[in-house]
């Protein structure tokens, strides 16, 4: 079942195309004076210099035997065509969704192998709030495509090479122990902090630790066996923090920095053997156009240092290659904050110079503004350090737990915690998911955690709301899902209309990797519900068949909103 407005556009095509003489958008949208306007009569009036109304009533005359049944047509203002659905159209649309497992989501009609690189927090250190936007759109987008039927691959690209591993691990042999048990799993940062302050303050460790580099470099098995001590116990802690948030994020989604480094030295020989790379200021680099300095001259990409060292374009430039030429991947998504963003089109750029992103492969940024404190400035703790990811989701769980005690203090102490804690999480992910995510939000526990507004709790609670009504109904909600509805009021109407429309929400979020799209669309359904619930008696409805048409309707609401908040990472409780 596609979304109505698509399918009335299709409908108009030919139709516009008989009056236009040639294949024409009919531009077909929302409209607050129908269900659907076509503006694209204007257009082809212009071309063709004819007045746009009478071309807007040829296009509606031709179109009328493909709609009748589904939509009425009326031309309106200069040119426009206001679609007016049908009520038994709508109806049955709505009962092919109740029957179909996908809610009316079509899948993609050209599947892809997508890689989405998120999350990509550093070995032997702490995860932070600044860790929290990257992992909880990255995950939403991944849910999303794969629930469209792309393939997925999650990388999680984590810092776990370079020069800091030098001293990290001469700390770990001066230390004498396991790694288990020098890195807390709970406070990552006082081994690198320890090992920091040794390195700043001994020149002897210092020297040792720039040995242990070369060493880790050259693959010295003792010395790679003491760095994997590290990962792993990072990786422990890592996981920890993705079951607490409920991340689809797994050991077998890693693919550290480590895991393109014999690849580098391949990406300088290319780049060579292409004629692209150029000697500045020492270093060898590639000048990718279109790109200048403060100065207005050409920027360069640095692809080696001067002393032959690789940087992070090199090992950028080794995942295009990756994941293009070994995964087979034709989209690589990058959910990276909004300040890598020159950095990243220069390395896309360089790609496809080199032609390692020709198409149909591309790459996207998906850039993303701060977090910030209710101050409006960068989240921080009163200490002035940035706020841990762990104590974040620990105090999110504390407080869903205490919003549900006073919500519903009749559950049991199991099903407060099991509820708190989806109550808590859901909060902290909805309030980054519902902005734009180009843009800075404000992290604020009373907005988030309120049951009005636009919020997970409200959503979560319109959902358990619904199910609450069929326990009163003792009454399955499988039993209404083969129940044409009636839309005799207004309020089931558009209840219907914003059902219908969950398929375009999704393909929108896709569209431009925005799921603040989805999370508007579910806020509005459950307006819509709203309204309805409160215009519209269903257990009280005036005779068994409007009752049954009213639950079904209830039913599928709550399916669409438990689906939705699914997509988006976010468990919806049946009771609350």
């Amino acid at each position: 079942m596609a979304d109505p407005l698509l399918h009335v556009h299709d409908l108009l095509a030919p139709a516009f195309a008989s009056v236009a003489g040639r294949e024409v958008d009919p531009v077909v949208r929302p409209s607050d004076r129908a269900d659907a306007q076509a503006n694209g009569a204007l257009a082809v009036a212009k071309e063709l210099g004819r007045n746009p109304r009478d071309v807007a009533g040829e296009v509606a005359a031709a179109a009328a035997p493909a709609l009748e049944g589904i939509a009425e047509l009326e031309v309106a203002g200069p040119g426009f065509i206001n679609v007016r659905l049908a009520d038994p159209w709508i109806a049955q649309q709505l009962a092919a969704v109740a029957g179909d497992a996908r809610l009316g989501v079509r899948p993609a009609t050209d599947p892809e192998v997508v890689v989405v690189d998120y999350s990509a927090p550093n070995v032997a250190k702490e995860m932070h709030v600044g860790h929290l936007r990257t992992t909880v759109i990255g995950d939403a987008l991944a849910r999303l495509l794969e629930h469209v039927g792309h393939r997925v691959v999650r990388e999680n690209h984590i810092g776990d090479w370079g020069t800091p591993f030098g001293m990290l691990i001469e700390h770990l042999v001066d230390s004498g122990a396991a790694s288990s048990t020098l890195v807390d799993t709970s406070d990552p940062n006082a081994f690198y902090q320890a090992a920091r302050a040794k390195f700043d303050s001994d020149d002897g460790f210092k020297a040792r630790a720039r040995d242990r580099v070369v060493l880790l470099q050259g693959g010295d098995e003792e010395t790679l066996s003491l760095w994997r001590q590290l990962v792993d116990a990072s990786i422990d802690y890592f996981n920890a923090v993705y079951r607490e948030l409920g991340i689809q994020l797994t050991d077998d989604d890693l693919m550290g920095e480590s895991a393109y480094q014999r690849l580098l030295p391949e990406v300088i020989e290319r780049l060579d053997a292409l004629g692209l790379l150029e000697r500045s200021d020492g270093a060898d680099v590639v000048f990718p156009p279109g790109f200048t300095n403060r100065d207005g001259g050409p920027l360069p990409l640095i692809v080696q240092k001067g002393h032959g060292g690789f940087n992070y374009a090199t090992s950028d430039l080794a995942c295009v290659i990756d994941r293009v030429e070994r995964v087979g991947a034709t989209l690589l998504l990058y959910v990276v904050g909004a300040p890598q963003s020159q950095h990243l089109e220069m390395v896309f750029a360089v790609a496809r110079m080199a032609g390692w992103l020709q198409p149909p492969a591309r790459a996207v940024h998906v850039a993303f503004g701060n977090v910030l404190g209710t101050d409006r400035k960068m989240l921080k703790t009163r200490s002035g350090e940035s706020v841990k990811l762990q104590s974040l989701v620990t105090e999110a769980v504390e407080r869903g737990i205490a919003t549900v005690a006073a919500k519903n203090p009749e559950l049991d102490v199991d099903e407060r915690a099991r509820v708190g804690r989806m109550i808590g999480i859901g909060a902290v992910k909805y309030a980054d998911l519902s902005t734009d995510r180009i843009k800075d939000y404000v992290f604020d526990w009373d907005r988030m955690l309120a049951f009005d507004g636009n919020t997970a709790p409200y959503l979560q609670y319109a959902h358990a709301r619904i199910r609450s009504i069929f326990r009163r109904a003792e009454l399955e909600p499988a039993d209404v899902r083969v129940v044409v509805p009636r839309l005799d009021q207004p309020e089931e109407r558009a209840l219907a209309l914003r059902l219908l429309a969950f398929d375009a929400a999704v393909q929108e979020t896709l569209e431009r990797y925005t799921p603040h799209r989805l999370c508007t669309y579910l806020f509005d359904l459950a307006q819509a519900f709203t309204a309805f619930y409160e215009a519209c008696p269903i257990l009280r409805a005036d005779g068994e068949d409007l009752r049954r048409s009213r639950l079904a309707l209830a039913d599928l609401t709550a399916r669409v909103l438990a689906e939705g908040l699914g997509l988006l990472g976010i468990d919806a409780p049946e009771r609350m």
